[in-house]
């Protein structure tokens, strides 16, 4: 059942702002502390799902829950979420989300379990509540967001508690709330970075004559099968990606300013292949 005492304090909901377009929120490993480009909101809550980790099989527990002050993704229909499952890369469709910390709780079981905090935006989490298709989808994400940022690999045969909107308690997160790079800290694991690669790359500018408008990294990524495999970060002037586990890293700078709120990132898994499309604002 629920918390009541959650329930009963105050929640109000945050105010519309001119945020941050960041298509993925909080992307540090740990959370921070708030300052003039960020601010603490309190989530409201939503739905729990319950999953096992693989192959250990360790009872994991997802709090999606809701805000006002995370961006809603861009306008979606039904047809073409359909149309967005059966391509082949479906990750072209970013949902921005603030993924929270672990923390460990107690099951209806008494058993420890670890839960995870999800928060999205409060009108795309009513529109997944109406239709089936948009909550498999939502939790999906969630599930990828975890597993990219804590190294996971979750089950697909999950559930939906109905009688539980999340486990343990909400605690506030930090959202940012102007544009900045956004550049992630990627601390390699012990005995990882030697066998790690630099893969081969090459930056092309489109048009090629003229004023850049695009400037597009085809990165070649041979072993990988999945873009979920894939921890890619742009910055104003910096591309950082890793190829998990331990396959390939890469850390370069360019000569462009670009619109990294707006880049692209597509991964075909027939020539294995990632090219990330990136706006130039500036040379």
């Amino acid at each position: 059942m629920t918390d009541s005492s959650l329930l009963n304090s105050e929640l109000e909901l945050q105010q519309q702002e001119e945020l941050y377009q960041q298509l993925l929120l909080q992307t540090m490993g740990k959370l921070q502390t708030p300052t003039s480009d960020s601010k603490s909101i309190r989530p409201l809550p939503g739905m729990c799902v319950k999953t096992f980790t693989e192959p250990g099989k360790e009872k994991v527990f997802i709090n999606i829950c809701q805000s006002g002050s995370v961006p809603p993704p861009p306008e979606l229909s039904r047809e073409a979420l359909v149309d967005l499952l059966q391509s082949e890369d479906p990750s072209g469709y970013r949902v921005p989300m603030s993924l929270g910390e672990p923390h460990i709780e107690m099951d209806n079981g008494s058993q420890s379990c670890t839960a995870y905090d999800v928060v999205i935006n409060q009108d795309f989490f009513q529109k997944c509540q109406e239709d089936p298709l948009f909550q498999q989808f939502v939790i999906l994400v969630s599930a990828e967001g975890l597993e990219n940022k804590y190294q996971l690999e979750l089950s697909r045969d999950w559930k939906v508690l109905k009688n539980r909107k999340f486990l343990g308690s909400l605690s506030e997160q930090n959202i940012r709330t102007k544009s900045r790079p956004i550049i992630q800290v990627l601390q390699p694991q012990e005995g990882s970075t030697a066998s790690c690669k630099r893969p081969k790359f090459r930056l092309l500018v489109e048009p090629p004559t003229g004023d850049p408008e695009n400037l597009i990294a085809e990165i070649e990524l041979p072993g990988v099968r999945s873009s979920r495999s894939l921890l890619l970060d742009v910055g104003e002037d910096r591309l950082v990606l890793t190829a998990r586990p331990s396959l390939f890293q890469l850390d370069i700078f360019h000569p462009f300013l670009v619109d990294q709120e707006n880049a692209v990132a597509q991964f075909n898994t027939q020539t294995q292949v990632l090219t990330v499309t990136m706006p130039v604002v500036s040379s």
